[in-house]
């Protein structure tokens, strides 16, 4: 693909992956020019490359003695700095004084800043708060909020005293936080009064009232005023008892305390999509979650101390521990709480005017929305700041690329970035130093042994395949939760091709070193970039008594994907528009809105296996007139035909 931006000469000494390499040629005696010799150095000494970005970084730790990497050859099984001790939060709270760690605005246009120095002081309140409650090394405290300042105070506390983040945003419903908070099991819960979004005021006293009376193990609810300056407490019912307003949480004047932890030591457990049940439980260990991440900030994205930085994201999405850890770099993270289109689409771009953002990062279905709506940025927004534009969350299309350098800015890095939830980092991503190729991503992530593999487990070159990465790499979970013979996390990513990280992207590898994601190769429906579990909507969907069963599958319409859920109803039952109508009220009530389907169609029977497996891939390969492979394992292969050629799949 053609060549659409390349840096100035001035930006690529002037950056921080130049100045990296320039550091390690001579501290190792190398002679290591330009990107593509560094990442061949750095996948094949992984255990001088992790040391050199730790020292680039600056990070604060014991290292210890012993090797850097245990057990290099097993994966999973391999630990890096196995005898290391760090704590997270001391890392991201390195910086004292008066500039601003965070900058917070609302769509109702509210703005609260908040220095290093003032940052610092709360997380010790809040962490005093909590170690008083009893909260110590291990437990899990869990979040169910905006992203406000205080959600990131509540991590960092938690942090701090080496216990275990875990955070859902405030549009999950009720049973998609219970599906998460009920399985890790919380002693502490954070939670707004509420919140806004789209011009509306949104209640989270209810629901959380209902969540706290089904998780016995909560024996602290922290209420962050938000849109009330004192919410009632007694709306949490009978979890009242257990309640606490944020303000009178911990000791005023607290001094900073950092417990540390080993390396691998959990920081975080995020959630899979749901796909054939309750979500997995990845646990993230501290060290490697650092580490990665400073990698990819001062690295790959060029963030500098005093960079102002934003991603567009919940913190029900891995973005917002990404963006977190900018803090590690002296950045100074810009949060948002709101929709990105309300009052009209240029909100967000007034804020990168306003907040002189230097990096603005959103998902690649925001940027076509945009372009859809009529609004140019360069012509609504002054964006001299801006350097760099970070597109996750599914492909960015060759025609996004146009859009951004034609209507966002000429002179842009561009970084369309791709990894995971799995991973809370990246597999690829940009290159400071780098031109863009339209339609791909620039390169493979440094200590990354990133291929492409064929069916039958080879490399391969100019074609399609499987993305995989053959060598450990430091943020790579500890685990799941509640696996304690690691079963499933082997299950997970090493059973398909063994002793090799299977991540379930459909990709190419380019001539010029960079990266095609062409969609995921598992049945994760993936609207707008976000990844929805189908295992959700069938569990809100079915429990509606017109509704037998159902299967919900992605299809390819207009630049994106839609949900489509096909449902076989009780007999004598007709799928009129009030019942597809209860169908996405249901789904809405239950999981969030981004897994309502935009098309409810009536099937009469629906293809499983021999084992009884609902066959996600099959209807979806049938509606787009794909062939399926395997019929031999369905149970029923005549039920596919009846998702052919259905004309309601033709319109929007």
């Amino acid at each position: 693909m053609s060549e659409i931006w390349r840096p100035s000469a001035d930006r690529v000494a002037e950056s921080n992956l130049t100045r990296f390499t320039e550091c390690l040629n001579a501290r190792r005696g190398l002679r290591l020019a330009g990107f593509a010799e560094l990442y061949a150095w750095s996948t094949a000494h992984p255990e001088e490359f992790w040391t050199e970005v730790a020292r680039f970084a600056d990070i604060r730790a014991d290292w210890g003695a012993g090797p850097v990497l245990e057990h290099p050859g097993r994966m999973p099984g391999a630990r890096f700095f196995p005898n290391a001790r760090l704590n997270f939060a001391d890392n991201l709270l390195r910086h004292d004084d008066d500039h601003a760690a965070i900058v917070f605005v609302n769509e109702r246009g509210a703005r609260r800043q908040i220095s290093h120095h003032e940052l610092r002081r709360e997380v010790a309140r809040v962490a005093s708060g909590l170690r008083a409650a009893g909260i110590g090394e291990g437990d899990r405290v869990a979040g169910f909020l905006p992203n406000l300042p205080e959600t990131t105070i509540a991590m960092l506390a938690t942090a701090s005293l080496g216990a275990v983040w875990s955070s859902c945003s405030p549009d999950f419903g009720v049973r998609g936080v219970l599906d998460r908070f009920g399985q890790i099991a919380p002693k502490a819960l954070f939670t707004a009064d509420g919140y806004f979004y789209a011009g509306k005021t949104l209640d989270s006293l209810a629901p959380m009232a209902e969540v706290a009376s089904k998780l016995p193990s909560v024996e602290l609810i922290v209420v962050i005023p938000y849109v009330e300056p004192q919410p009632n407490l007694e709306r949490l019912g009978t979890a009242a008892a257990r309640a606490r307003h944020w303000r009178a949480l911990g000791e005023p004047g607290a001094p900073p305390r950092f417990a540390a932890m080993p390396f691998n030591h959990p920081l975080y457990v995020l959630y899979s999509s749901g796909t054939t049940g309750v979500p997995k439980c990845i646990v993230h260990g501290a060290g490697g979650t650092l580490l990665q991440h400073q990698k990819e900030h001062l690295l790959h994205t060029d963030i500098r101390r005093g960079d102002r930085v934003f991603y567009f994201t919940t913190c029900g999405w891995m973005m917002w521990n990404w963006l977190t850890s900018a803090l590690a770099a002296g950045a100074t993270l810009v949060l948002y709480d709101g929709s990105p289109f309300h009052p009209d689409p240029g909100v967000l771009w007034r804020l990168a005017q306003q907040e002189r953002l230097a990096v603005f990062g959103t998902s690649a279905k925001y940027l076509s929305a945009l372009e859809k709506s009529g609004y140019r940025p360069a012509a609504g927004a002054d964006l001299t700041a801006l350097r760099t534009l970070l597109s996750t969350g599914s492909p960015l299309l060759p025609e996004g690329f146009d859009f951004v350098y034609r209507d966002i800015k000429p002179d842009l890095h561009l970084a369309s970035i791709s990894g995971g939830t799995d991973i809370v980092s990246c597999f690829a991503l940009g290159c400071p130093t780098l031109p863009v190729h339209r339609g791909e991503i620039q390169c493979r992530g440094l200590g990354m042994a990133v291929d492409i593999f064929d069916d039958g487990g080879k490399p391969v070159r100019g074609e399609r395949g499987e993305l995989v990465c053959t060598a450990p790499f430091p943020s790579m979970p500890v685990g799941f939760w509640s696996d304690p013979d690691g079963a499933r996390y082997r299950a997970a990513y090493f059973e398909r091709f063994p002793g090799v990280w299977h991540h379930g992207d459909y990709a190419a590898l380019t001539e010029h070193g960079g990266i095609v994601i062409y969609g995921r190769s598992d049945a994760v429906l993936n609207p707008g970039g976000v990844r929805i579990g189908t295992a959700e909507i069938y569990s809100a969907v079915e429990s509606l008594a017109e509704v037998v069963e159902a299967i919900a599958v992605g299809q390819d319409w207009r630049d994106d994907v839609r949900v489509v859920l096909f449902v076989r109803l009780r007999a004598g039952t007709e799928l009129d528009e009030p019942l597809r109508k209860r169908i996405r009220d249901a789904i809405r009530a239950h999981t969030t809105p981004r897994h309502v389907p935009a098309k409810v169609v009536a099937v009469p029977d629906i293809p499983r296996t021999l084992s009884g497996k609902l066959v996600e891939l099959a209807v979806r390969n049938v509606i787009h007139g794909r062939p399926v492979r395997n019929i031999d394992a369905l149970a029923n292969p005549q039920a596919l035909e009846h998702f052919r050629d259905l004309p309601e799949l033709a319109t929007d």
